[in-house]
């Protein structure tokens, strides 16, 4: 018995003396070394638990259940830090079960689901925080989390963001806090390659479809010179270091990551559920294989998105660097040379818009490349993506760059000849061939540098102003078949500032909401526009 004893107060010193050591790591933020630590005392605590009937003090048990309660909490905080955060929820589980009410824990678990942007579940153990005693000490900060909460819930239920204010004062100060949202979308089976995201019902230009946070980024401002090459490589290096790291710390993440395309068997691939990819999804647990790091490359090599893109903007302190990251669910969206979504980067989530209104069951689309370039462009530029455009505006400009004077409108462009005649004769040639709706704003689309030029150009306009479409008219056609472009909209900006029109106005404003979402409200795009108020 006396043995007994002995051993046990061994024990408890060798306890003690762990805990002190796991603590001391804790506070000096050195997160592995305390997770070894608080390893090592929980095993040890679980050991003391099973042999407590051997203790002559009643009160014994309880406290080992206090110790491994609180070292749990403590080892799934340090877990967390190191963005382990399967495993940190299950330390938190764990410890909930010895005690439902833990203050410490709940505050824990609720902060990890923050981060997992699981805002209703967070905000359930913010609010069980709130009713224990120590909340007292706590209140400010505790609501504080509640309030973020119920914010950023509402906002992945309602996906009402505004970024105007951040917006109109030059995007000093952190960005607006983002959720994820999904708006009226599927994926589904696509025409255009493997699987698609598609419209679910109509959709006006400017609102938004999704809203998500990016697996991983990697981002550095590139040297112009030569060395630029080499940077790009080590970036991508680090870029999938990250990514493999947290596939490999986070099961859920590693199962969303197989449903992407590695670029074979893109027909035969399975169409997930986009309920899938909430957030608050349920975790699938049948199915935890890692993948392997050849599995990973092809995924990103697939499915990586440059931050500046022809297709997107990067708003605040980010879009002076190159940035590269993994987006699960953009991943779907495919590319088209009559693109109708656009995306803006905000810190790391991409916000997906629409660039022009969407008819339900239309196909969710971006351009991987210039859709304002003409059709040889485009062509090339797919090859280096590593496919054949297909899409109805390819087949239909491959047939017209058959023509002769097609040709020798192209040549005479290469040969520096005037914008305004080279558009005059491109719509003499349309006339003549019957080309209407669409293809006209196909063919204006891909010669849209010299409209451009043509309608910027005093002299050019003074000499076929009056024989050419006016810019509204153009523009629309071009808007209808290419969506919001920058280039559109510095057209009838330029025009805009000359004529002081109140109808140019608000068209300049919604085709301002093409671009940069109606997460940007009217006194933001007027800011980005350089509209002034008036």
């Amino acid at each position: 018995m006396r043995e007994g004893l002995q051993q046990l107060e061994m024990a408890e010193e060798q306890m003690q003396q762990l805990r002190s050591k796991a603590t001391e790591l804790l506070l000096r933020e050195e997160w592995e070394e305390a997770v070894l630590a608080y390893c090592e005392f929980i095993n040890l605590c679980q050991d003391q638990i099973s042999k407590t009937q051997q203790h002559p003090d009643p009160d014994h048990l309880p406290k080992l259940h206090r110790s491994l309660c609180l070292a749990l909490s403590n080892r799934a905080e340090a877990r967390s830090r190191l963005r382990e955060f399967a495993q940190a929820l299950k330390d938190c589980d764990h410890a909930l079960k010895i005690g439902s009410t833990h203050f410490k824990t709940l505050l824990c678990k609720g902060k990890i689901l923050l981060n997992l942007n699981r805002y209703s579940m967070a905000l359930d153990c913010f609010k069980a925080a709130l009713l224990d005693p120590q909340a007292s000490g706590n209140a400010e900060s505790l609501n504080g989390y509640l309030e973020k909460c119920k914010k950023l819930e509402f906002l992945s239920r309602t996906g009402a963001f505004d970024l105007s204010d951040w917006v109109v004062n030059g995007y000093r100060g952190k960005p607006p806090e983002l959720a994820e949202y999904i708006g009226a979308v599927q994926i589904r089976k696509s025409g255009i390659s493997g699987r698609g995201l598609f419209a679910t019902k109509n959709i006006d230009a400017g609102t938004l479809v999704l809203v998500t946070k990016a697996i991983a980024t990697e981002r550095g401002i590139l040297p112009s010179e030569d060395s630029g090459e080499n940077a790009q490589l080590v970036m991508w290096k680090n870029f999938i270091d990250r990514v493999s790291g947290f596939v490999t710390k986070c099961p859920r993440t590693c199962n969303l990551m197989n449903t992407l395309s590695t670029g074979e068997d893109e027909e035969g691939l399975e169409v997930p559920d986009i309920s899938l990819f909430r957030p608050e999804a349920e975790e699938n647990s049948h199915s935890n294989e890692k993948p392997d790091m050849g599995r990973i490359l092809s995924v990103l090599d697939v499915n990586s998105l440059v931050e500046d893109a022809v297709s997107a903007k990067v708003l605040g302190k980010n879009s002076g660097y190159y940035g590269v990251g993994l987006w699960l669910l953009a991943s779907f969206i495919n590319h088209s040379c009559s693109p109708n979504a656009r995306r803006l980067h905000v810190g790391d989530y991409v916000m997906v818009h629409t660039s022009r209104d969407v008819k339900a069951g239309e196909e969710i689309t971006f351009t991987y490349y210039d859709a304002l370039s003409p059709y040889n462009k485009r062509k090339e530029m797919s090859k280096t993506w590593g496919f054949h455009c297909n899409c109805k505006r390819c087949k239909f400009e491959e047939e017209m760059c058959a023509k002769q004077e097609m040709r020798e409108i192209e040549i005479g462009l290469e040969r520096g000849m005037d914008m305004g005649g080279a558009v005059y004769k491109l719509e003499e040639g349309m006339r003549r061939w019957v080309v209407r709706g669409k293809e006209k704003g196909f063919l204006r689309a891909s010669f849209w540098s010299a409209y451009s030029e043509a309608y910027g150009c005093d002299k050019s306009m003074k000499r076929w102003g009056r024989r050419i479409p006016a810019v509204n008219a153009v523009v629309d056609s071009v808007l209808e078949v290419a969506g919001s472009d920058d280039r559109l909209l510095k057209v009838l900006v330029d025009g805009l500032k000359k004529s002081n029109g109140v109808a140019d106005m608000e068209k300049a404003l919604k085709l301002g909401r093409g671009v940069y979402g109606k997460a940007a409200k009217k006194q933001a795009l007027r800011t980005l526009l350089e509209l002034g108020s008036h």
